[in-house]
């Protein structure tokens, strides 16, 4: 009997136990237009990693005024910038993560991308997506495969007198303050027996005079530097200047770029160039992990 009585009693405290639990609410009760609210404070990351919390959290990632704070203010001008027109039927998730991804556009020339923590506009323009002295001509230029390039070949000079690089691009940037940067490598990359090696015989002329970089925008925005080229065997990045694109713009920015070492007294080669990187800012010091 003692042990029916304490039976009955652990079945009737367990159920207890789990009617308090119904009464407890939890983060699984919370109304999906609360858990929106919440998410809409959280970055693009963040929101991915709790919408695998429960349903309500889940559902509540896709609301559109959620992303719509996340989207770049031109997000419609850069899509058809892009793909060459704007989806009317995606949602604002759906949009938010095909900026995020690097996509290519131009003929493969350029590659653009929202970079998911901070929601800036990164921008690359290969080296074929630029005007460059000679380059038709084998005697000075070759465009050789690389699996460290973004577009997966660079173009390398051999030996000039002239160098001159210039680029211009006409994009829908969000606000801010963004900084232009040539990639370039002294000596020759490959590989020998699946090990990287460098080709420096054909570097030379870069340690003479320094080269010129310039940057210009269609509102007047100037900058000019000069740095000689240093660092063969590693690909470096050099500052060409930086612009600011005003909150109250809201049309595409014109700008242009270049890079010459045009003293003509002496031959300069053995450098490849990769692309121009427009990237913001705030973000530059990633660019050594780029």
């Amino acid at each position: 009997m003692g042990s029916g009585f304490s039976l009955f009693t652990n079945g009737s405290s367990s159920s207890s136990s789990r009617e308090r639990d119904l009464l407890t609410p939890g983060l699984g009760d919370l109304p999906e237009s609360c858990v929106a609210s919440i998410l809409e404070n959280l970055d693009p990351v963040e929101i991915c990693r709790f919408s695998k919390l429960n349903r309500a959290f889940h559902s509540a990632s896709w609301a559109d005024f959620v992303w719509e704070s996340k989207l770049p203010q031109e997000y419609r001008l850069i899509l058809e910038k892009i793909i060459g027109g704007f989806p009317e039927k995606l949602r604002k998730r759906d949009i938010y993560n095909f900026l995020s991804r690097v996509n290519s556009f131009d003929h493969g020339t350029k590659k653009a991308w929202v970079d998911k923590r901070t929601s800036d506009l990164c921008l690359y323009i290969s080296a074929k997506g630029l005007s460059i002295t000679g380059i038709d001509d084998r005697r000075y230029w070759n465009q050789i495969p690389s699996d460290e390039s973004r577009f997966g070949s660079v173009a390398y000079l051999q030996q000039i007198w002239w160098f001159q690089v210039d680029g211009e691009i006409d994009f829908p940037f969000p606000a801010g303050t963004y900084s232009v940067f040539f990639r370039l490598h002294l000596g020759k990359p490959g590989k020998r027996f699946g090990w990287k090696v460098c080709n420096t015989e054909q570097i030379h002329g870069w340690n003479i005079k320094p080269a010129r970089f310039q940057i210009w925008t269609e509102d007047g925005q100037h900058s000019s530097s000069q740095c000689m080229l240093t660092g063969s065997g590693s690909w470096n990045h050099y500052h060409a200047g930086d612009f600011v694109v005003g909150k109250s713009k809201s049309s595409s920015t014109k700008l242009k770029f270049s890079m010459t070492q045009i003293d003509c007294t002496h031959t300069k080669g053995g450098l490849c160039v990769d692309s121009v990187i427009v990237y913001p800012s705030s973000c530059k010091d990633r660019l050594r992990r780029v």
